[in-house]
């Protein structure tokens, strides 16, 4: 998948690590803005039980 990406970018090698290293922040900015907070309720990490010892 990398490779193919790599292959498919415009560019020297400098252009090309640029324009993946924005293509890496973006997919992390919607990550975090759109799809975690949707993802949130659906997760069972809040369903804790502790047990008195």
């Amino acid at each position: 998948m990398y490779g193919w990406i790599w292959r498919h970018l415009p560019g020297n090698a400098w252009v090309k690590a640029l324009l993946s290293l924005m293509l890496a922040v973006t997919v992390v900015y919607v990550l975090f803005q759109y799809v975690f907070p949707w993802a949130e309720p659906l997760l069972p990490f809040n369903d804790v039980t502790v047990d008195n010892q």
